[in-house]
């Protein structure tokens, strides 16, 4: 089984429509997808919806958390939608990004950047605006040449020029709250240094204590020796371990599929969440 439990569709900052995404990871050989959009579960339905003979959806979420002023990411496995305090929680997220998103337009406009809100709207459509989007619209500016490369203390990297802060959670509360709907809590790219300060192992120690289920080693931000450590402390907490693309369309140059979970650890995930269940994919279901 190839099993890739971390992507995005244009619900939130991937490129790929919902059904697009479905179709494109079936088309990769994938078995299972988790459809892991930031701060909302609004692109399921049309997944479910399109979902193709062969290829099985596991439903969630990347929630945005801060420990101690640092930024991190926890993706959400199959909790209940419907679940009010998590619900509660992403939606307060989910409005903070517009205001958020305008603060770092109007930050880059100061440093002589000529970028518009409306540009930056226009590239987010119906899906939740984020930093990818600006990043994007910097790209077209020929301020970077990647979106990569603006995620750099220059621009909009955490702590950068242009960063501005936004409505984040406590990790430790999201991991009671995503238990409490029944789901499975991972932490999302533990070691991605590239991306501005990480949390330390002490941390992630506590966290697994507080019930957090894993940590996502084979990423793309990871290089072997931070996978190796990784892996080594996931061995001492008890925590599991998976592998993801971290996918987001033509926005990211990394391929569904890049990194897998290993199958027997997709198997304790399903074992272990209460509050939704792996659907199978028939030609096509209606949600």
């Amino acid at each position: 089984m190839r099993i890739d439990l971390h992507t995005h569709s244009t619900a939130s900052d991937g490129t790929d429509t919902p059904a697009e995404l479905v179709r494109h990871a079936a088309e990769a050989g994938l078995d299972v997808v988790a459809l892991t959009d930031h701060d909302t579960t609004r692109g399921h339905a049309a997944a479910l919806a399109a979902l193709p003979e062969g290829l099985t959806l596991v439903t969630g979420a990347e929630i945005s958390c801060a420990l101690d002023g640092v930024s991190l990411h926890m993706l959400a496995y199959l909790f209940d939608p419907a679940e009010p305090e998590l619900l509660r929680e992403r939606e307060l997220l989910r409005d903070d990004r517009v205001p958020r998103a305008r603060a770092m337009v109007g930050k880059l406009r100061e440093l002589g950047v000529p970028l518009s809100w409306d540009r930056v709207a226009e590239i987010a459509g119906d899906g939740s605006v984020g930093r990818p989007h600006i990043a994007t619209a910097l790209v077209e500016l020929g301020v970077v040449p990647t979106v990569s490369d603006a995620f750099t203390a220059d621009w909009i990297a955490d702590g950068g020029r242009a960063h501005v802060t936004k409505h984040e959670l406590d990790p430790f509360t999201l991991v009671r709250l995503v238990k409490a709907a029944g789901g499975v809590a991972v932490f999302a790219h533990p070691g991605a240094a590239k991306r501005g300060r990480t949390v330390s192992e002490e941390a992630i120690a506590e966290l697994a204590a507080a019930g957090l289920d894993g940590i996502e080693v084979d990423h793309m931000d990871h290089d072997g020796p931070t996978r190796a450590r990784l892996r080594a402390l996931a061995a001492d907490l008890g925590l599991l371990t998976t592998g993801s693309s971290d996918y987001h369309g033509s926005r990211k140059d990394v391929a569904l599929g890049a990194y897998t979970t290993d199958p027997e650890i997709y198997g304790e995930i399903t074992r272990r969440a209460t509050g939704a269940f792996p659907v199978p994919g028939a030609g096509g279901i209606r949600a």
